[in-house]
């Protein structure tokens, strides 16, 4: 028995949550993956699995034996980097991930410049506005909004970003400017879900925090149809800055109610802290900070 191979074989099955998972995402038929888990835990002499119709759930003395895998596997795969001369030459793939709008803006731009620069890097840019965890998905850079609370993150500042309200000249010039959050329950409004609330939207002024309520009258999924929605002069919408920068300095949009908006969100790229830090991660830090930088708002 190959204990890397069972360890691994494990790790997918926890993270695919079925065997039956497992083996669709190994390619490996499923009697193979139940009968390798068997003989793990007959090696073991434990039970590592609760196995039923429903579901599959670690027994205490798994949920410890995986994490150890982790440990264990994640320790190899640095000997292995280290060996293949990943510390001595930046080279390798370096997996990124982003929000979706901002990465394409402003990420995408960047590593294909990047790709030019080092030819012996690859890159898998991931664009997803989920929330992804780097140890969990094996990735090695992340663009994060907003303050940081896992302390093992080590992260470096971009800029900075805001949450705008907006709308076109058009709408404006039919309906007026709203002067107050309060003024926005007279106006039509765009809500996206991922980002606001339908029926109300919270503003500061100060101290003092409000929640405004608002009359939804189109309510979406995406930025993009936000901000389609706020050009073709259906009503007022609340996004983040960078999604509706280009817009506003076509003059396609305009920012109102600046006085009540939140404190400006950091915007940071965070890595693992480890003990040496691979050169292909350090390579794209140093090439992409200072250019992020000239396109990201430092203040707010």
């Amino acid at each position: 028995m190959n204990r890397l191979e069972s360890m691994s074989l494990l790790i997918t099955v926890v993270e695919s949550g079925s065997l039956s998972a497992a083996s669709r995402k190994l390619r490996m038929p499923l009697a193979t993956v139940s009968r390798k888990i068997s003989e793990l835990e007959s090696h073991l002499e434990t039970r590592l699995l609760i196995r039923s119709t429903r579901k599959l759930e670690l027994t205490d003395t798994g949920r410890k034996y995986v994490e150890a895998c982790r440990q264990i596997l994640e320790e190899v795969e640095e000997a292995e980097r280290t060996a293949s001369g990943e510390y001595a030459a930046p080279r390798g793939e370096l997996v990124i991930t982003a929000p979706v709008v901002f990465g394409r803006l402003h990420i995408l731009p960047v590593v294909a410049e990047f790709l030019t620069a080092f030819p012996h890097i690859n890159v898998q840019l991931s664009l997803t506005d989920r929330f992804v965890d780097l140890i969990e998905e094996h990735v090695d850079l992340a663009v994060r909004i907003g303050e940081l609370p896992d302390s093992a993150m080590i992260a470096t500042k971009i800029g900075v970003i805001r949450e705008v309200v907006c709308g076109s000249p058009g709408y404006f010039t039919k309906h007026g400017i709203p002067k107050t959050p309060k003024d926005l329950s007279r106006h039509a409004c765009i809500s996206n879900r991922e980002l606001t609330l339908p029926h109300s939207w919270i503003f500061t002024k100060g101290t003092a925090i409000s929640a405004i309520p608002v009359r939804s009258r189109l309510i979406v999924t995406t930025v993009e149809a936000a901000v389609d929605a706020a050009v073709a002069d259906v009503g007022v919408t609340r996004l983040l800055s960078y999604q509706i920068a280009q817009y506003v300095e076509s003059g396609k949009l305009k920012i109102i109610l600046r006085e009540y908006e939140s404190p400006p969100w950091p915007v940071q790229l965070v890595y693992l802290s480890t003990r040496a830090l691979p050169l292909k991660v350090r390579a794209f830090l140093d090439f992409a900070t200072p250019r992020l930088k000239t396109k990201i708002p430092q203040k707010p």
